[in-house]
């Protein structure tokens, strides 16, 4: 179509489309479907398993390795290059496993097409299947039926739609054939329905104005294909770490290779200390050392009903500084509460919703004035709804009528009805005849219109213009708090329902809203403590969305879509900053939103469980979705599901992501400290005509402490401050200046003190011998295992808080052991040691140990001061 479906009328967008209320003939239909295609949401390809391996070998660092296996085979070094492959392999197979699920959002929202469309063809209906349906055709839309495309509504009585999961809005909306302005929200736009969402109650027809990809649905779905995943900064930094060490290695082969030849030495063995220099610099086991300590958060979190989809987005969350939420079924329970009630000039709170101390406490039935008791046994009698099944706000009333002690099925034996007027949006209220009695519900507005007398301690009174003015204050009052409002009234001995226009005594008034989550709260002051900005942005009214984030603390500056619609991306980037609540707020609202947050360089965690959130869910930081009241499209979209729904889970996710990152960068520091030095020891070695420490020792030297030792750090205890710093600045990354300080410190020492013990050992020999590179590859391992406990130390992590460490630290000598003492040291060129070469080594320990200290104290002191 060429205008706008809602802002013009029904007839309008029949003659645009050339179309009729009998429907389009089976020809028509025919015609425009080879034009339009399926009603159906196109399904974006996705990356093989073929692609998938392939993508875990596109790494310098990989390159690099295999480059010198290549070396290694050449200078006839088999062990060398099947070790090289072997951990090249385990760790390409590991990240296919982790890499293999693909996403499936598009195929998700694919789901959410209804199977079946009722639709009318030259006046006969018929029902046909939903992926048929072309512009133009009428369809019937009854309660129960799911909307199968965009449509402007022709006809509707008493219709509602839930479009909560396209939209946010709390309520279903109650739909109607005017036309709306130009430019109004999608949420307000009651004249269309759109696909994907669920008739409630009535019934209407609808034109269909666009089907597939052309819907609503359609455009989130077009947005998914084009999102591109986001990197975590743990990853970008380690790719870009992997880059520079690869172009270093490379370099360093380059020179020390030609120089050597240069010297004198031969070209085997030039190249055997290039593959040496090689292996000495990449920390192989980095990759695999890090997802597996990834895949063990992401085994603790599951425990904690947190499922993680995605590794990287465990360490992310100990990045981000923005949680954008949603408001309905996230900080709320997505289901509306009774929450207050008003009889004679007396509020009473009855519900889950308010924050007085005894808000989840069950009122006495005992003290139940007979005022309230009428009118809650009005809200279950004048209703059409069960618990299980109707109108949300029928079924609050029930909710409420249950805590107060009222047996609804009691209720409704006792007093049959004999007569009703059924609720339109029109009459806006709804009206049932028991007996002797007669019953209305409605806006208060027009209850209070055909009222005359209203019930007081004293029984019935004459309705006052004083009466009035103070019962729409109290209405008034209750919208404020974005309470949705309802009049109850009564009759005595009407003659029928035509009696329940006039001659009303009121009641009083029911406030209902759905409620935040108990716990909500609690968790956002934790993340707030945490240095974590909390941001609703929700579909739902600026009325009630700020009336939720006042109760919960979030803040009070609002901001809604159309105001966002009119702001450019400059605008929009200075005002995200203050802005507490988005209210009214579009798919592409939300994405804005978000992408103005990135752009002021927050990491940012959406949080969502509706259709409409799934495009900002994928572009986020990290994407949070509600794994039980949320859409499968949702879930798919994101990295972090939440089993529970609970907004603490965030807090507990966030706390574990810090607490991993906290012991990823132990052992970054651990590894690249123990890989300088090598790189270090084997250059200088060779500059003096000595292959110290041949590949072989080093990628053994390498497996001992990027294996186990490595691994068992990933099980370490959190420190005690953990949420009570600020977000760790990813422009700082990992390798920050204290990790710098810590590897250059104590790489010169260990150095330092591996090159004096060559020469020692090697007691003036021109060439190494089996004794010396023993003594310096074994020296060389326990150096390492004691660098790892002051790391340690420098986080302020227990000494003996971690079992498993002590554990795999234990069963590496154990290994080490093992290559010198049985016939394994022939393929690794040791030799067997004494008790004098191990008082040696001891004697290095000692001596070392608090030269480690003292670097770690300093380097503390320093980043300490640089912040």
């Amino acid at each position: 179509m060429s205008e706008s479906p809602y802002d013009v009328s029904s007839d309008r967008v029949l003659e645009d489309l050339e179309s009729r209320h009998e429907g389009l003939t089976s020809e028509e239909a025919r015609r425009r479907r080879e034009e339009y295609g399926e009603n159906e949401i196109i399904r974006s390809g996705g990356r093989s398993w073929v692609e998938i391996l392939l993508a875990q070998f596109d790494s310098v660092l990989i390159w690099v390795l295999l480059a010198a296996a290549g070396l290694s085979i050449w200078a006839s070094h088999g062990v060398d290059a099947v070790l090289i492959g072997i951990i090249v392999v385990a760790n390409g197979l590991f990240g296919f496993v982790q890499d293999y699920r693909a996403e499936q959002s598009l195929e998700s929202l694919r789901q959410l097409a209804a199977p079946t469309a009722t639709v009318r063809r030259m006046g006969e209906s018929l029902t046909i299947d939903a992926t048929r349906l072309v512009p133009g055709d009428v369809v019937v839309l009854r309660g129960g039926d799911v909307v199968p495309a965009d449509g402007r509504l022709l006809e509707e009585t008493d219709l509602e739609i839930d479009e909560a999961a396209l939209t946010g809005e709390s309520v279903p909306v109650t739909k109607s054939t005017d036309s709306v302005e130009l430019e109004t929200p999608l949420a307000e736009r009651e004249c269309m329905v759109y696909k994907g969402t669920n008739v409630t109650r009535g019934k209407g027809v609808a034109v269909v104005t666009d089907t597939g990809m052309e819907t609503a649905v359609g455009e989130i779905a077009r947005v998914l294909a084009g999102t591109e995943e986001t990197e975590t900064p743990l990853q970008g930094e380690l790719d870009r770490l992997g880059r520079t060490l690869g172009i270093g290695v490379v370099v360093l082969s380059l020179l020390v290779g030609p120089l050597l030849v240069l010297r004198g030495t031969g070209a085997i063995q030039a190249a055997l200390t290039a593959v040496s220099l090689a292996v000495a610099a990449i920390p192989e086991g980095l990759p695999a050392v890090v997802t597996l300590t990834l895949a063990l958060g992401v085994r603790r979190m599951s425990y904690e009903n947190a499922l993680v989809r995605r590794l990287p987005a465990v360490e992310a969350l100990g990045a981000v500084d923005v949680v954008c939420t949603d408001k309905t079924g996230t900080l709320t329970k997505g289901q509306m509460t009774v929450s207050r009630l008003w009889v004679n000039d007396t509020v009473t709170h009855v519900g889950v919703a308010e924050n007085e101390p005894d808000r989840s406490t069950v009122p006495d039935p005992d003290s139940v004035s007979i005022r309230e008791e009428l009118l809650l046994r009005i809200g279950v009698l004048c209703n059409d709804s069960t618990l299980e099944d109707g109108d949300p706000t029928e079924q609050a009333l029930i909710e409420a009528a249950d805590r107060w002690g009222l047996d609804r099925e009691s209720l409704r034996d006792a007093n049959p009805r004999t007569g009703e007027i059924p609720f339109s949006s029109e009459r806006k209220w709804m009206g049932t005849v028991h007996d002797d009695r007669g019953y209305v519900k409605g806006a208060p507005e027009v209850v209070l219109a055909n009222c005359d007398r209203i019930l007081t301690t004293d029984g019935s009174a004459p309705l006052t213009d004083d009466r009035r003015d103070r019962i729409e204050t109290v209405v008034r009052t209750f919208g404020d708090d974005a309470l949705r409002v309802l009049a109850m009234a009564y009759r005595d001995e009407p003659a029928g329902p035509d009696d329940l226009t006039g001659g009303l005594t009121f009641v009083g008034l029911t406030g209902m809203i759905d409620p935040p989550r108990t716990e909500v709260a609690d968790a956002i002051a934790a993340t707030t403590g945490a240095g974590i900005d909390v941001k609703m942005v929700t579909g739902d009214n600026v009325q009630t969305a700020s009336a939720i984030a006042e109760t919960l603390g979030i803040g009070s500056e609002v901001l809604e879509g159309r105001e966002i619609e009119r702001m450019d991306d400059v605008t929009l980037r200075e005002r995200v900053e203050s802005v507490d609540v988005f209210a009214r707020a579009s798919p592409e609202h939300k994405v804005r939103i978000l992408r103005a947050l990135q752009d002021r360089d927050h990491n940012v965690a959406m949080t969502g469980d509706g259709v409409n959130d799934a495009p900002a869910l994928k572009n986020a930081d990290v994407g949070v979705a509600m794994g039980v009241r949320g859409t499968d499209v949702a879930r798919q979209a994101s990295d972090i599901i939440l089993l529970d729904d609970d907004y603490a889970t965030i807090e507990r996710a966030v706390e574990r992501g810090r607490m991993i990152f906290d012991n990823i960068w132990k052992f970054v520091a651990y590894l690249l400290s123990a890989n300088v030095a090598e790189v270090a020891l084997v250059f200088l070695a060779s500059l003096s005509g000595y292959l110290i420490l041949p590949a072989v020792q080093l990628l053994w030297i390498n497996l001992l402490t990027d294996g186990l030792p490595a691994l068992a750090l990933g099980a370490d205890p959190k420190s005690g401050d953990v949420m009570d710093r600020q977000p760790r600045d990813p422009d700082r990354g990992i390798i920050s200046q204290e990790m710098l300080g810590l590897i250059g410190g104590t790489g010169m020492v260990t150095t330092a003190v591996m090159l004096a013990l060559m020469f020692v050992t090697l007691e003036g020999a021109a060439t190494v011998t089996p004794y010396a590179m023993t003594m310096v590859f074994t020296g060389f391992v326990f150096l390492e295992f004691e660098k790892l406990y002051v790391i340690r130390w420098l986080r302020e992590t227990p000494t003996l808080s971690n079992r498993w460490l002590a554990t795999a630290v234990a069963a590496s000598i154990g290994l080490q052991l093992t290559v010198l003492y049985t016939p394994l040291n022939r393929y690794f060129g040791t030799v067997p040691l004494g008790v004098a070469d191990w008082g040696l080594i001891a004697a290095i320990l000692a001596v070392c140990l608090p030269a480690y200290v003292g670097i770690a104290v300093v380097v503390r002191r320093v980043a300490g001061e640089t912040g």
